[in-house]
């Protein structure tokens, strides 16, 4: 009985776990080769298909657009604290010294001359120098928060005392650190001085013909006058006086003697003398702008006003006009000629 009941099939748990197979396979059940027991096997190829399904892929998509702020997030950070760091390096190296090449203009007032003004002012200051001969007024721009000024050779040249004016009208004793007569600069210091602000130093060689400029000096002892225009030469060669007393005065009209194109203007430069490559501005500098700014739109010191075309100095005779004042035609040191010269200036090189 046990075999009828084999031989039937009646196989009560196999069955039901089994589809219904052709005669080969029931003959096979007919010869006792049971089938083995009921595995799990045949469940598990419905797994991999719920894979796909399940909450784990659908979180990731979900989540790519988080991720990917978050990281974006984190590199702007990084980047942010690079560029403040490095900024910061620069500003605080040498006790509170110029930084380089950055947007000192806020950007709300970037690319206007009110916004560099408002931006650089607070770096330029008025130098009056007294002499054997007299006395002589010109500017400088601050390199260090505790005073150390930079201004033309010719502005403090021969002087047996200087004062400086800041721009928030304070009063100052300086002494001359160190000149460089053959590229026309000299450093002062400050005394009793400290929280000044430096300015910040661009690059000479990036500046293009048609750039637009701004010039901040103490023109006729007015301190802090801003005039603007653009850069409209590069490298002209301008040559002034390296020697001190007679030499390196103003005329009285307040101009400093230089010569260019061959010919002299106001006045002798005398029989010491040295040429540099200069940048040339149409931005109006008048006598006491020497030594003073000539600034990018940013608000980076791009070169040291030094010189200036007066058509009192040529060309005005028999015209009963004294004709001081700017034409547009104006000199400028280049601020990486400066950058250069820093370390030696420091070192107290009189030269």
């Amino acid at each position: 009985m046990t075999e009828t009941f084999r031989h039937s099939g009646e196989y009560p748990q196999q069955q039901s776990a089994a589809p219904v197979h052709h005669g080969g396979t029931q003959g096979a059940y007919a010869h006792g080769a049971y089938p083995p027991p009921p595995a799990h096997a045949p469940e598990a190829p419905q797994l991999p298909p719920q894979v796909p399904q399940q909450v784990p892929p659908r979180r990731r998509r979900a989540r790519g657009p988080a991720a990917l702020l978050a990281a974006v997030a984190i590199a702007a950070a990084a980047v942010g604290g690079g560029t403040a760091y490095a900024v910061q390096t620069l500003t605080d190296r040498d006790g509170g010294s110029s930084a380089t090449s950055t947007d000192v203009v806020p950007t709300s007032k970037k690319g206007t001359v009110s916004g560099v003004a408002e931006a650089v002012s607070p770096s330029i200051v008025e130098i009056s120098a007294t002499t054997g001969q007299g006395k002589s007024t010109g500017s400088g721009v601050i390199t260090k928060s505790d005073g150390e000024i930079v201004t033309n050779n010719h502005v403090v040249a021969g002087a047996s005392s200087i004062k400086v004016r800041t721009n928030d009208g304070k009063t100052y004793e300086a002494e001359v650190v160190g000149t460089d007569s053959k590229k026309d600069l000299a450093l002062i210091q400050l005394k009793d001085a400290a929280g000044l602000k430096p300015a910040t130093f661009g690059n000479s060689a990036n500046v293009k013909v048609g750039d637009e400029v701004v010039a901040i000096g103490s023109p006729e002892g007015l301190t802090g006058t801003v005039t603007s225009g653009i850069v409209s030469a590069l490298e002209r060669d301008v040559t002034v006086s390296t020697g001190d007393g007679q030499e390196q005065q103003q005329n009285p009209r307040g101009e400093w003697p230089f010569e260019f194109g061959g010919k002299e203007f106001n006045g002798e430069t005398g029989s010491s003398k040295t040429t540099y490559k200069a940048l040339q501005t149409d931005a109006s500098l008048n006598p006491g702008n020497s030594g003073g700014a000539l600034i990018d739109m940013n608000g980076n010191i791009i070169g040291i006003n030094s010189a200036m075309y007066a058509p009192s100095s040529a060309g005005s005779q028999g015209t009963g006009e004294s004709g001081s004042g700017s034409v547009g035609l104006g000199f400028a040191i280049p601020i990486d000629t400066v950058k250069q010269d820093l370390g030696k200036l420091r070192s107290g090189s009189q030269t």
